[in-house]
C-alpha cells in the first residue's frame, strides 16, 4: 500500500502538469454531467486550491520583490521600462481592438429590470485617488487584503532600504524567498486536483443555459480576446524580438493561461507565472517585479470587457458613436483597467465610468453591469487568462530582447 501511494505521489510530482490539468478538466466535466450533486460536493477542492494560492501570493510577492531589490548587484539592469511600455501599449491595443470588433458586430442587450448593487468610481480622478491610497496602505493591511499595489510599494521601499544592508541580512531575505518559493511549488503541483473541483462545480452550477441569451455579446468579447492573444500580442512580440513569436505565445497560453482561466484570479496565478518565468530562464531580478506589477496594471482583458459592454450599452439606447469618441473610450478603458486589478468583477464596476462618456445614465449602466455578472462565468475566466498569460509573454519578450542586444554588442 505504501509503495502504491509513493508511486501515485511520484507520478503527481514528476508528470506533465499541463497533461494532469487536462485530465482534471475532462474528469470535472464528466462528473458534472453524470452526477451534478456529486460535482457540487467536491467543489471544496477548487475552493481550497484557489484559497491556498491567494494565501501564499501576497507574502510571495512581498518577499521576492524585497529580496530581489535588496540583493540586486550594482549595474544590473532589470528591463522594467520596456516591460511597462509593453504592458501599457498592449492594454491600449486591446481596448482599440474591442472598439473595432464592436463596430463590426454591434451588440444590443435586453436589459434586466433590477440593476446590480455596486459602487463604481465616478471618474478618472476617483480611480487615480484610489490607486494613490492603495500605495500608502498599511503594510499589514495590504498583506491581509491582498492589496498588491500596496505590497509592491512596501516591498520596493524595503528592498531599496536594505540595498546597503549587511550580507547576512540580505541572505535572510534570500533564504525566505527560497522557502516561500518551495511552498508555492508544492501548491502548484496540486493544480490538477484543484482545477478538477473548479470545473466540476462550474459545470454543475451553470452549464451553458445561463449563457444562451447572451451568446452574441460573448462572441464579441471572446473574439476580441482571441484577436489580442493570437494576432496583436504576437505582432508586438515579433516587433520586439524580430523572430517567430508563436512558440513563446502558445507556451504562455498553455502553462499560464489555462490555470488562470480556471482560478479566475491574476493574483492567485502569480506563483504559476513565477514558475513559468523560471522555466524560461528569465532574469529573476526582472520577473520577480514585473509579474506582480503585471497583475496590477497589465489588464488587456479588462480593457476589452469595459469597452465592449460600454459600446453595447450605447448601441442598446441608440447612441451613435463616432471614431474620435471611440478612440477616447479606448484611452479611458485602458487607464481605468489598471485600477480594476485584485477586485472580483473589478472591470465590470468600471463600466459606468466609461458609459459616462456617452451620457448614459447610471441606472442603465448598472443594468449592463448586471448582464456582465451573468456572463462572468466565461467572461471573467477568459479575461484573467489573457491578462495573466500576457504578463509572462511581455516579460519574456523584454528579457530576450535585452539578451539579443547584449549578444550583438559583444560580437560587434
Amino acid at each position: 500500500m505504501v509503495s502504491k501511494l509513493a508511486s501515485v505521489f511520484q507520478a503527481l510530482t514528476k508528470g506533465s502538469l499541463v497533461g494532469q490539468i487536462i485530465v482534471g478538466i475532462i474528469a470535472g466535466i464528466g462528473i458534472a454531467t453524470i452526477s451534478p450533486s456529486s460535482a457540487l460536493n467536491i467543489s471544496f477542492l477548487g475552493s481550497l486550491f484557489v484559497s491556498a494560492l491567494k494565501a501564499v501570493a501576497p507574502i510571495l510577492v512581498f518577499v521576492l520583490v524585497a529580496s530581489s531589490i535588496a540583493n540586486q548587484k550594482k549595474g544590473t539592469h532589470t528591463n522594467m521600462r520596456p516591460i511597462i511600455f509593453l504592458y501599457l501599449i498592449g492594454t491600449f491595443m486591446a481596448a482599440l481592438t474591442a472598439v473595432l470588433m464592436s463596430f463590426m458586430f454591434p451588440t444590443t442587450l435586453t436589459l434586466v429590470t433590477n440593476s446590480a448593487s455596486a459602487n463604481p468610481p465616478e471618474g478618472i480622478t476617483e480611480v487615480i485617488n484610489t490607486l494613490l491610497f492603495k500605495i500608502v496602505d498599511n503594510p499589514i493591511s495590504a498583506l491581509m487584503n491582498a492589496n498588491f499595489i500596496g505590497i509592491l510599494a512596501w516591498a520596493i521601499g524595503l528592498g531599496l532600504a536594505l540595498h546597503h544592508a549587511s550580507d547576512a541580512t540580505k541572505q535572510v531575505f534570500s533564504d525566505l524567498s527560497t522557502g516561500i518559493s518551495t511552498i508555492v511549488r508544492v501548491i502548484i503541483r496540486l493544480a490538477p486536483i484543484g482545477i478538477f473541483g473548479l470545473v466540476a462545480s462550474t459545470f454543475a452550477t451553470t452549464g451553458f443555459d445561463a449563457l444562451a441569451g447572451y451568446s452574441h455579446l460573448l462572441v464579441v468579447l471572446l473574439g476580441s480576446m482571441f484577436v489580442i492573444a493570437l494576432i496583436v500580442n504576437p505582432l508586438i512580440v515579433f516587433i520586439k524580438l524580430k523572430q517567430n513569436p508563436y512558440p513563446l505565445v502558445f507556451r504562455c497560453l498553455r502553462e499560464s493561461g489555462v490555470t488562470a482561466f480556471f482560478t479566475r484570479s491574476s493574483a492567485a496565478n502569480i506563483p504559476v507565472n513565477m514558475e513559468l518565468c523560471k522555466k524560461l530562464d528569465l532574469h529573476e531580478d526582472t520577473y520577480s517585479v514585473s509579474i506582480p506589477l503585471g497583475a496590477t496594471i497589465n489588464m488587456a482583458g479588462a480593457a476589452i470587457t469595459i469597452t465592449v459592454l460600454t459600446l453595447a450599452a450605447a448601441h442598446t439606447v441608440g447612441i451613435s458613436v463616432d471614431l474620435p469618441t471611440a478612440v477616447l473610450l479606448s484611452v479611458v478603458a485602458a487607464i481605468s483597467a489598471c485600477g480594476a486589478s485584485g477586485v472580483a468583477g473589478g472591470s465590470l464596476l468600471l463600466i459606468p465610468l466609461a458609459c459616462s462618456l456617452f451620457g448614459i445614465s447610471n441606472d442603465i449602466a448598472m443594468q449592463v453591469v448586471a448582464v456582465g455578472f451573468i456572463i462572468g462565468v466565461v467572461q471573467d475566466s477568459a479575461e484573467t487568462a489573457l491578462n495573466s498569460s500576457t504578463d509572462v509573454l511581455f516579460t519574456a519578450a523584454a528579457c530576450k530582447a535585452a539578451e539579443q542586444e547584449d549578444s550583438s554588442l559583444k560580437t560587434a
